[in-house]
């Protein structure tokens, strides 16, 4: 029989899990030590901003967490004395500011991936609800003075926690984030390189190749929030973080271009020679050779050596149709960017001044995701707000500000994930409570008031909470626990081991987080298909507006990285088979870049008429993949091509890149009418729903 996750994670702990948690007990003994000795009023929320920053232990993580961390609280503090300065008179419309701060903020956490910038926003809104309802419990105080004395200490309390954790995370048992940086590129490339190799196998199946393409991007995801990190970690770290943009970019390309000599080998073998043939069973086992070496040197010298084969077979390919000489041509810049991430790799190491820069992966900013997730945190504080204006009881403050905070963090999963990570949220603040009021209030009640009783005491279940934590599928249960017993203890140099307030701020905690759970479950993320929709919809805008940046390139890549994963989560959670809207989307990375090469190629053939019949031809790729994406083939795009392919060829004397571009504009049909009828095949079975009419912008 296997054991609970939790109790497997207490029982069996990794050596890595036990030091997480060892500094993690030390780092919050620092911040309630140096809390306490500056006399701050609630040295406990010193502890609150030290358990956060122990979720993620690399040096750079926690010192941007720390930042984002001081940065939020001193702007929610600003936002609080704002509040309280301009209508403490009237105290609906202060409740009605706040709410809308607190909204607001959630939505902007929804707009980002990174999670210590969602942390700040959640900092934001949780300082300035503080602030301000502090302030309100007693409206007999607030003047001037009491309104900066409560913000201060307030941010006094959390930068506090943030530096004593951030000082920890340096001085013991440094973890950096260059080496889980550097595993995660690794790991992104042998699975960029094993995917290659499938997809260049003609006896593959699609849901081989999906099962191999998801962890991808997954990867690169990482690997890109990790690389706003590291530059905090040395002089050497902006460069790593440049580098390791490049290498996701990069990959990026891999995954556009691989699929295009994969499904001509397979859906057109009539079409396939054979010198292209041998071309492709050359490159398949060269890359791996590649895969297999354990060498970075030998593996870039492989590949440095496979470019040189490649270039030397796609030359000998005379009387070759023009699709195959495209795609020949596709293999050889497919083995260039391969060798550009091998280099990208090294520099996460060492120093390559010779790399160029490239955009880090943006963030899809859906304002829809965005109205409802801030709609939905501002409703948990509306209740909250209720609920104390009814009651005024102090317990109530903590069911205003946490589960903000919590609803801030977990704003951005899907709602598949959320039901799990509620679930042990609620589950540890149910353990911590009688945790607390048993064990820690029980026995510090006998202790004689010194801080070493105090630590010694508090240690105990902070070292088994934080092992929890330690632990990324039972670290909402760590979170839960170690805030709440926190809450519930309240460390400070003047406890009053009242029970009846302890079991009052228990009661408010679990109330607040069961008003979260549910609020979640009644409000929950819009609906998948709609926002696998809207995905694509962005994807045709975003193919239509190529041509108007300077490296398009960079800037497709940059906007689809996360729109991929996006599309694969949701077709995931779905649970359908086919996941056509996946596929959809890789459809449409694969056209952005055929776009882009296609410029390239026609450089030479550049005039008016030629100029006038791309934006023409632009509009039109970026119309067909929506119709295509409706099970529906546009007529329109073949006659487009060839006006294109018409005025390239006036402009200029016929040259290989001439029937080269043919050959493209060829492929780029052929591949619209597969999608189409997939599609189409797909909405027949009711597989998928029905793209609405939409042109882009």
């Amino acid at each position: 029989m296997s054991l609970h996750p939790v109790i497997a994670q207490l029982l069996m702990p990794e050596r890595r899990a036990i030091i997480f948690a060892l500094k993690g007990v030390i780092a919050m003994a620092l911040a309630l030590y140096v809390a306490m000795y500056l006399q701050l009023e609630r040295p406990y929320w010193a502890l609150v901003s030290a358990v956060f920053l122990q979720i993620r232990p690399e040096s750079g993580l926690v010192i941007e967490k720390a930042l984002c961390q001081i940065l939020g609280s001193v702007v929610g503090g600003g936002i609080g004395v704002l509040i309280i300065a301009y209508l403490s008179v009237y105290p609906v419309l202060a409740l009605g500011c706040l709410t809308l701060w607190v909204g607001l903020n959630s939505a902007a956490a929804s707009m980002v991936h990174n999670t210590n910038y969602i942390y700040a926003f959640a900092m934001a809104g949780m300082t300035a609800g503080l602030v301000v309802v502090l302030l309100m419990a007693d409206a007999s105080t607030v003047d001037s003075e009491a309104v900066f004395a409560i913000a201060r200490a307030r941010i006094s309390e959390i930068c506090v926690g943030a530096v004593c954790a951030m000082l920890v995370s340096q001085l013991l048992w440094s973890v950096k984030v260059k080496d889980s940086l550097r595993a995660n590129a690794r790991t992104a490339i042998n699975r960029t390189l094993d995917y290659i190799s499938l997809e260049l196998d003609p006896n593959s199946s699609r849901a081989q190749r999906r099962q191999l393409a998801d962890p991808i991007l997954e990867t690169l995801v990482a690997v890109n929030d990790d690389s706003t990190a590291v530059v905090y970690e040395g002089p050497e770290g902006p460069g790593r973080g440049r580098a390791a943009s490049l290498l996701c970019n990069r990959i990026l390309s891999l995954l556009a271009v691989t699929p295009i000599l994969g499904r001509f080998r397979r859906e057109h073998a009539d079409q396939v020679s054979p010198a292209f043939a041998e071309l492709m069973d050359v490159l398949r086992a060269r890359l791996r050779g590649i895969t297999e070496t354990g060498s970075y040197e030998e593996a870039y010298r492989l590949a440095q050596s496979l470019r040189r084969e490649l270039k030397e077979l796609h030359a000998g390919q005379e009387g070759e149709s023009p699709l195959v000489c495209r795609l020949g041509q596709s293999a050889v810049e497919l083995v260039t960017d391969l060798v550009v991430i091998l280099r990208a790799y090294n520099a996460l190491e060492y120093r390559d001044q010779t790399l160029l820069n490239a955009p880090r992966l943006e963030t899809h900013r859906d304002p829809l995701v965005g109205a409802v997730n801030g709609f939905r945190t501002a409703l948990v504080f509306l209740i909250g707000a209720f609920i104390w204006v009814e009651t005024a009881s102090p317990a109530v403050v903590l069911l205003m500000v946490m589960p903000v905070i919590f609803s801030v963090m977990f704003a951005r999963f899907s709602l598949f994930a959320l039901s799990s990570l509620m679930r042990q949220l609620l589950m540890g603040v149910v353990m911590a409570i009688p945790v607390a009021l048993f064990f820690g209030l029980g026995l510090l009640s006998r202790g004689s008031g010194a801080f070493e009783i105090l630590v010694l005491v508090l240690s105990g279940p902070y070292f088994f909470g934080l092992l929890v934590l330690a632990n990324p599928p039972t670290l909402p249960f760590g979170l839960g626990f170690c805030i709440t017993f926190t809450l519930i203890t309240q460390p400070s140099n003047h406890m009053t081991f009242n029970a009846g307030s302890a079991v009052s701020t228990a009661l408010g905690l679990f109330v607040g987080v069961s008003i979260l759970y549910w609020v979640f479950k009644l409000i929950s993320p819009p609906d998948s298909q709609l926002l696998q929709r809207r995905l694509i919809r962005a994807t045709a805008r975003d193919l239509n507006a190529l041509h108007e940046h300077a490296q398009p390139e960079n800037w497709f890549n940059g906007r689809m990285g996360e729109r991929l994963l996006r599309l694969a989560n949701y077709d995931q959670n779905t649970g359908s088979s086919d996941r056509y809207m996946t596929d959809l989307g890789f459809t449409g990375l694969n056209l952005g870049h055929m776009s882009i090469r296609l410029r390239r190629l026609i450089q030479d053939h550049r005039s008016p008429t030629v100029d006038r019949c791309l934006v023409k031809w632009q509009r039109a790729l970026s119309e067909s993949y929506l119709k295509c994406a409706r099970g529906e083939v546009d007529p329109r795009f073949r006659a487009v091509s060839a006006e294109l392919l018409a005025a390239i060829q006036s402009a200029g004397e016929l040259t290989q890149q001439t029937a080269i571009v043919e050959g493209l504009l060829e492929r780029l049909a052929l591949t619209f009418e597969r999608t189409a009828r997939e599609v189409a095949t797909a909405l027949s079975k009711g597989k998928v729903s029905r793209l609405a009419e939409e042109k882009p912008e």
